[in-house]
């Protein structure tokens, strides 16, 4: 089990950010692993909500189920759970007119031969950059959604 963190600050309120965070259709456009959401409890991300989404990693379509732990205006705290699990973390705190955004992910084997491989192939993205990609990508989305020319 390894964690990676890393963070960035975005000229915007920490709501303007949990609300691209908890947002399925953005979350399409920001993550670095492409994914489509099958299901999802109202529509976004909420405290004690589910969702399910599927994608493809390692060459092998996968599905993960989604519990939120926590949605608020400081806070996305999510698993995910499938051959892996992967806990992700979200927190926003203003910081002198800008907003600090960190993120956490936790990645552990369910056990299995796919399992370990997945975890391997998982870790070595983050190990590569991924979360610093995502992180990076969520402040875009959050920025083009203030302003929306950026976003053409």
């Amino acid at each position: 089990m390894r964690t990676w963190q890393t963070s960035t600050t975005v000229e915007a309120s920490p709501e303007q950010i949990i609300d691209v965070l908890t947002d399925p259709q953005a979350a399409v456009r920001w993550s670095p692993i492409d994914f489509e959401v099958e299901h999802i409890d109202g529509g976004r991300l909420t405290t004690g909500g589910h969702a399910r989404v599927t994608g493809r990693l390692a060459g092998r379509e996968i599905a993960f189920d989604i519990d939120v732990i926590q949605a608020d205006e400081q806070r996305l705290l999510l698993t995910a759970t499938g051959p892996i699990e992967i806990d992700v973390k979200y927190d926003v705190e203003s910081v002198e007119g800008r907003v600090e955004l960190r993120a956490w992910v936790t990645v552990r084997s369910r056990g299995g031969l796919f399992g370990r491989l997945l975890t391997g192939a998982t870790e070595g993205l983050l190990g590569a950059g991924m979360l610093n990609s995502a992180v990076s990508r969520i402040a875009r989305e959050v920025e083009a959604s203030l302003c929306p020319a950026l976003a053409a």
